[in-house]
Parts: C-alpha cells; structure tokens; sequence
C-alpha cells in the first residue's frame, strides 16, 4: 500500500513537472513564431504622419495582437490600386484617391477604416513678402503644383468664387520639388502640408502666409491620409483588421501623449530625418492626429459627401460617391 502511494504521488509530481514545463516552453516560445505576417504599404516616404505606425511595431503593440507587420514604401502617389490587386494587406492613401477609386468607371473595391488626421491640414502657402492672403491675390501669381486635375480644379473654384480670373494664373509643374527652394526661385505659392512644410518655416525662421483649405471653402476639410484596406480582405477577415487596427491606435496614442519618444520610434527607420524638425512636427501632429472627434480613426458620413460632391460638381467624378461605402468605423476599437 505505502509503495502504491509513492508511486502515485511521483507520477503526480511528474505530470505537475511535464505541465510546468510545457507552460515554460510555451512563454518562452521565441517572438514571431505564431505570428500572422502582414504587409502594409505607405503612401510616401516615412513621415511624422506615419509615426504611429512605427511606434506600434517598435513598441510591439503589433506583436501584442499577434502580427508581424512590415512597413513598405511603394512609388509615390497612395497605395490604392495595390491594396485592391492583393499586393498588400492595409494601405496609407487619402480621401480624394479612395473616392476617384470608388467613382471611376471600373471602380477599385477599396474602404478607408480609420483617419489618420482629423482634418485636413493642407493649403496654400507663400513667403510673407508676396503678399498672397486671399484666392483673389493669385491673380498674375505663379503657382508651383504636380499637374494634377484636382489642382486645376481647386485653384479655379476659390479664384471664381472671389471673383478673381483663373486665366490670369501660371501654373508651373514643379513635382515634389523643394517648398522654400521653389518658392524663392520658380513661383510664388504652392500647397503644402501645415504638419511638414509649415512646421518647417517656423523652424527656420522663414515667414510664410497659409491658407488652410477649409478656411477657404468648408466642403475642402477631408480626411488626408487614411487607412485603407479591400472589401475582400474585410469580408474575409474582419477580425484580423480588428486586432491591426487596435495595436495602431495604440501607436497613434502613444504619438500623441508622447510626442517626443514617438519620434524616435520613427528616427530608427528613417534615422536621415532632422530630428529637431520631426519633433517639432510630431507635437504639431499630437494636436491634430485625435483633434475634436471622440477617437482616433474615427470618420464622418458628411465629411465624405461633401467633399465627394464638390469633386463631383467640379467634373473631377465619372459617377456621384455613395459616401456611406466609402469608409467604415467598424473595426476601430471601442471607446474606453
């Protein structure tokens, strides 16, 4: 009988040592082995507006929620067409190219899911010296752009709506030139982003004259840039966005009550950026990414047809947006 019973309790203490162990080994299973591969692709060269994104993969906000993601830089110009030909599982883009892409006559089956800024804080900007304070004052100017239809388009309705003549606008394509070069050199004003170009002047001590977009016309405050997946990838796996979304907005978070820290997040990537200047447009961006909206990410219907149907009322759209396709809430997490 007493040789039964220590025999059962050494099988006891083995199977407690066997569970123990398996325990062990699992926590000590090395980083990445179960994780799920991702692929996101930006919409321009690493930025502060990306720096949630890479706080959330330094932090390990990804690996949290049982992602690997990598970060891909694509060619120029938003991630769109190659979200929706599988090349990439979550894009960066912006209002205006998800709207072409759901409007034009094949259109591409892409949803923004979350904004990365509030609102838009692009407009037109101009050294102090020119003078340039209103869209009647681009008269007998030169604009510096990348010759898109929406330029065109943008410059001709503020102009008529001062009363001011859109013949008498040179217009010089100067790509992704320079913004204080070009405007010292090739033309007096061009568009720019407030959160880079005119964080930028402020730190260098370069006077400038800004023009916020929405402050010339309410219906031009759309959403720049978002988040972007295809209709297929959400269909097929909505929780997967879930899980993406809610260790990014972690990292957007974190970016706005850490600006400073974020930005180091950011520098191990891209280390050639001036750092004095990228903390200088993180602590702008902090104020913005969140702004008035109850949640990072969070979208509105009216925003979306607004600025859909001033696109459309300009002849930049083949068919009217059905604003409430374009974008979804749903995978945001829920508010604390």
């Amino acid at each position: 009988m007493f040789k039964k019973i220590i025999v059962l309790l050494f099988a006891v203490i083995l199977m407690m040592s066997l569970t123990a162990g398996c325990a062990k080994n699992e926590q000590a299973a090395p980083a990445g082995e179960n994780l799920k591969k991702v692929k996101l692709l930006l919409d321009w060269v690493p930025n502060t507006n990306h720096t949630g994104l890479y706080a959330a993969k330094d932090k390990g906000y990804f690996k949290e929620v049982g992602l690997d993601v990598e970060i891909i830089q694509p060619s120029e110009g938003g991630s769109a067409d190659l979200i929706a030909a599988g090349q990439g599982d979550f894009g960066i883009s912006y209002q205006e190219q998800v709207t072409y892409a759901r409007t034009s006559k094949n259109p591409l089956p892409v949803k923004a899911i979350a904004a990365i800024i509030q609102h838009n804080t692009s407009g037109f900007a101009s050294p102090v010296a020119k003078n340039i304070k209103s869209a009647k004052d681009f008269e007998g100017k030169r604009y510096g752009g990348w010759g898109s239809p929406v330029e065109e388009a943008m410059l001709k309705a503020l102009m008529q709506k001062e009363g001011a003549d859109f013949s008498k606008l040179e217009r010089v394509n100067i790509g992704a030139a320079d913004f204080f070069t070009s405007v010292q050199k090739d033309v007096d004003f061009t568009w720019i982003y407030y959160g880079w170009d005119g964080v930028a002047a402020q730190h260098r001590n370069f006077p400038i004259n800004f023009m916020k977009l929405q402050d010339l016309d309410a219906d031009l405050d759309f959403y720049t840039p978002v988040i972007i997946a295809s209709e297929d990838l959400l269909n097929k796996e909505p929780e997967l966005t879930k899980q993406f979304l809610k260790a990014v907005t972690k990292g957007y978070e974190f970016a706005i009550t850490h600006p400073e820290d974020a930005v180091k997040s950011l520098l191990k990537e891209v280390p050639e950026i001036d750092e004095q200047m990228a903390v200088a447009s993180q602590k702008y961006l902090a104020e913005e990414y969140q702004a008035d909206a109850g949640r990072w990410g969070e979208m509105e219907e009216e925003m979306w047809a607004n600025y859909g149907q001033w696109m459309y009322e300009q002849g930049l759209l083949e068919n009217k947006l059905d604003a409430k396709t374009a974008f979804s809430n749903a995978y945001l997490p829920e508010t604390k």
